[in-house]
């Protein structure tokens, strides 16, 4: 709780709170300083929630390939459920973002209200769906496993479900902060919810010798801790956007605005993440060994895209503000300029990875069959992210901020499972190529929705979706 006063009250925090709702209320123009101080703290918050996966699959890695399997196939499956929470706090960040932009400040603070409400109630209902059907979830996407992988997939499972409340409410608290232009919060909730689970690792693998469970335990304890550090500081009147404990009142209004871009994103990246899911089942069919080699990949290779999800967070406030204030020479314009940025940050941290590599490769504790596997798919994975991945992942948020979201649900959707899921089941298992037939077909996928995005950005078709009168409720 001191922790928490000293976020609401620090000098920081306070000074820039003022300098931007000062410049918010005469201009819509984003320096470089500030475009600077929101996007370091959200590259840095990125890369300690990336810091999580690595943390638990690599400590889990000392208990065995079946545990690391294990908790693989269950981020695989918790990551479907997670993008609902996600797209929900896209669409109130964007709604929040609009509201600000157009200086509709009481309708920004009530759609935090019906933001936190409705995340938290549709995040109860995954959680008791997760607990009750997670046997038949993995039996479903993965069909038959090794009996030591299933046991260790139910236990993280069901420990890790738990937390799906607070992580929901942990997405939209720092949503509504990034809405504000201060993402210097959330980084540091972040930093603290990151030592609570690599302590809690450490302690509970190393110290009490658990297994599965000395991930899951920790992971629940810091999600938890980090959603009551957002909902406290969000409680602060002075504020911007803050919440109203007394006020939580459905306002339907404000919910469909919310639902109308949070649905289209929730369903995108719901049918993207459950193609990845697939395509894992196809690469189970390969054995411990791939399946191994592929957590690793995934785990490095999410490295190399922080710098991308960081400015695509950025790029919604941004182009939320300019949006709401109707200033789209103002939102082309940004756009171009945080691509220019996240192309720079993405080369950067992927040619890093790539000559780093082999001393990367040493902190996970597999067989070296394994750890060559997982440095091909590592090397496609940064070596084509540096040319694709912004466009494809990146530039789509600038059209969402503008509420074109049905067109960019439908281009991720169809290039998924065309590209993606189809492709692998091809070249992967069918031609015998294994994860390598994977991984080159996503690739074909990021080749054709990067093709999309650009067409639909040079058209201006994105910047017809917002209608002013949609701030009237």
């Amino acid at each position: 709780m001191d922790f928490v006063i000293f976020l609401s009250h620090s000098p920081f925090a306070v000074e820039f709170f003022v300098l931007y709702t000062i410049g918010m209320e005469s201009r819509i123009e984003f320096t470089n300083a500030e475009l600077k101080r929101l996007i370091v703290p959200l590259i840095i918050e990125q890369a300690l929630a990336v810091s999580v996966g690595i943390a638990d699959t690599m400590m889990v890695s000392a208990v065995g390939e079946a545990a690391v399997s294990g908790v693989s196939l269950v981020d695989m499956i918790s990551v479907i459920l997670i993008q609902v929470f996600a797209a929900l706090s896209t669409g109130g960040a964007v709604v929040a973002s609009q509201f600000i932009g157009s200086k509709h400040y009481d309708k920004a603070r009530l759609s935090a209200n019906q933001l936190l409400l409705v995340t938290f109630l549709i995040s109860v209902v995954i959680m008791i769906l997760s607990l009750t059907m997670r046997s038949q979830m993995l039996r479903l996407l993965f069909g038959s496993i090794d009996d030591a992988v299933m046991k260790g997939s139910m236990i993280y499972f069901g420990i890790t479900a738990l937390s799906f409340p607070f992580l929901s409410l942990y997405n939209a608290g720092a949503a509504l902060f990034r809405a504000m232009g201060n993402s210097r919060v959330s980084m540091f909730a972040s930093l603290i919810t990151n030592i609570i689970n690599i302590a809690g690792n450490a302690i509970c693998i190393y110290g009490l010798h658990m297994g599965v469970e000395g991930v899951a335990i920790p992971t629940l304890i810091s999600r938890a801790v980090g959603a009551l550090i957002l909902l406290a500081l969000l409680r602060d009147p002075r504020r911007i956007v803050h919440i109203m404990p007394r006020n939580f009142k459905p306002d339907f209004g404000i919910i469909r605005k919310i639902l109308f871009i949070g649905i289209p994103s929730g369903l995108e990246n719901s049918v993207f993440q459950l193609g990845r899911v697939m395509v894992t089942s196809i690469i189970a069919l390969f054995g411990t060994m791939q399946i191994a080699a592929t957590a690793v990949a995934h785990n490095l290779g999410a490295f190399g895209n922080l710098p991308g999800q960081a400015v695509s967070l950025a790029m919604i406030t941004v182009v939320g503000h300019c949006i709401g204030a109707q200033d789209f020479e103002g939102a082309k314009y940004y756009t171009r300029k945080l691509m220019k940025i996240t192309y720079v940050l993405t080369a950067a941290i992927n040619l890093f990875i790539i000559v780093s590599l082999p001393l990367l490769l040493r902190i996970y504790n597999l067989s070296e069959e394994t750890l060559r596997y997982a440095a091909i798919l590592v090397i496609i994975h940064s070596g084509c992210a540096i040319l694709l991945w912004p466009v494809s992942f990146t530039l789509p948020n600038s059209l969402r901020a503008a509420n074109d979201v049905r067109y960019t649900m439908v281009v991720s959707i169809a290039s998924m499972w065309v590209f993606r899921v189809f492709s692998s089941y091809i070249l992967g298992l069918q031609m015998g190529w294994g994860a390598i037939g994977v991984w080159i077909s996503m690739i074909l996928d990021w080749i054709c929705r990067s093709s999309f995005f650009v067409i639909r950005f040079r058209s201006r078709k994105w910047l017809t979706k917002y209608k002013p009168s949609n701030n009237k409720i």
